[in-house]
């Protein structure tokens, strides 16, 4: 399948799966409570009381285990490629909207020009003072109605962007997710768009829509980023668009500062300090729960990505600064 994206593409990601998660949504969206968290609590216990079962027996049975665990994960695999994860193989993003990948430094220098002046000017409308951080007015609830109104105008550019049958929930391990260093998930089983309440929430409405992305189909994180981002500055709201800007505002400064430490110090002198405020509240969030579990499955999850078809591993989160760059490039304005 990795060598057949067009046929992923036609065939599973704009057909079998947009009927698969369309049942999935509708059937759990509109509970209250996340359902793949519950799932996911229950088969924790079960495993744990398992184990604790068989640890008498454990030499006289460990074929027959090993056999019975095989035998499950053999099942989980499946069902994970067949409900989501054959999206990791379908047509590239940049392909599909006819984006070139490569830029220059000057292309990125102008690009970042640009969301500064975008970014400052929005912090701005809304806080009334350059120096002020901008302190969101919204409930998780609220975002996840909202972000709707993003992807609706997005997909008037862009029909295969289209969302339908909304399933975004809290998560109930937002804090585990926090040690881990995770904004959200989707549960693949359940097509549940999952958010961590606890993070900063200026930061929600890119990272939700990001979860929302998944949903659609799009399994490169660099592709959720690059969505989360339109649909956010898409939005009507001000704090929306903020929320987008900024958010890829610092994605292109810590390039910057991988490129050229001295024109990112030039850059920064340029953003307002109430913009560099919030990045400083988001660093402080993450900072508090920093523990060795975080670089452990981070790790982990480096090479989850790369075994399915994602070569850049957790690196795929900071390349949609080349669709970014390269959709500004094509004469596309936000």
């Amino acid at each position: 399948m990795p060598f057949f994206p067009e046929f992923v593409e036609r065939f599973y990601s704009n057909g079998l799966y947009v009927f698969i998660s369309k049942i999935s949504r509708s059937s759990i969206g509109n509970i209250p409570f996340s359902v793949g968290d519950i799932l996911y609590g229950i088969l924790i216990i079960y495993v744990l009381k398992s184990i604790f079962k068989i640890r008498k027996t454990w030499r006289s049975q460990w074929k027959n285990a090993i056999l019975k665990t095989l035998s499950f994960l053999s099942v989980v695999y499946f069902l994970f490629h067949l409900l989501w994860a054959m999206n990791y193989y379908r047509q590239p993003l940049f392909e599909k909207m006819k984006i070139e990948r490569d830029y220059s430094d000057a292309d990125l220098l102008i690009f970042t020009k640009k969301l500064i002046a975008k970014t400052n000017e929005i912090q701005t409308q809304i806080t009334k003072n350059d120096s002020l951080k901008v302190v969101f007015s919204y409930s998780q609830e609220q975002v996840f109605r909202m972000n709707l109104n993003g992807y609706k105008i997005l997909s008037k550019q862009y029909p295969f962007f289209e969302y339908t049958n909304p399933s975004i929930k809290q998560s109930l391990f937002s804090l585990p997710l926090t040690y881990m260093g995770f904004g959200g998930y989707l549960n693949p089983f359940t097509n549940e768009a999952q958010v961590n309440y606890l993070m900063p929430m200026y930061n929600s409405p890119t990272t939700s829509c990001h979860e929302m992305a998944h949903q659609m189909g799009f399994a490169s994180e660099s592709e959720c980023n690059f969505i989360g981002f339109l649909a956010s500055v898409k939005n009507d709201d001000l704090y929306f668009k903020y929320s987008g800007y900024s958010t890829a505002l610092r994605y292109c400064l810590g390039n910057w500062q991988i490129r050229d430490e001295k024109i990112l110090d030039e850059l920064l002198k340029t953003v307002h300090p109430g913009i560099l405020k919030n990045y400083k509240e988001s660093e402080d969030f993450w900072k508090q729960y920093e523990t060795p579990i975080e670089t452990g499955f981070h790790i982990f999850y480096d090479n989850f990505l790369k075994s399915n078809h994602q070569k850049d591993g957790m690196e795929s989160y900071n390349k949609y600064v080349n669709l970014m760059v390269g959709y500004y490039k094509k004469g596309n304005r936000f």
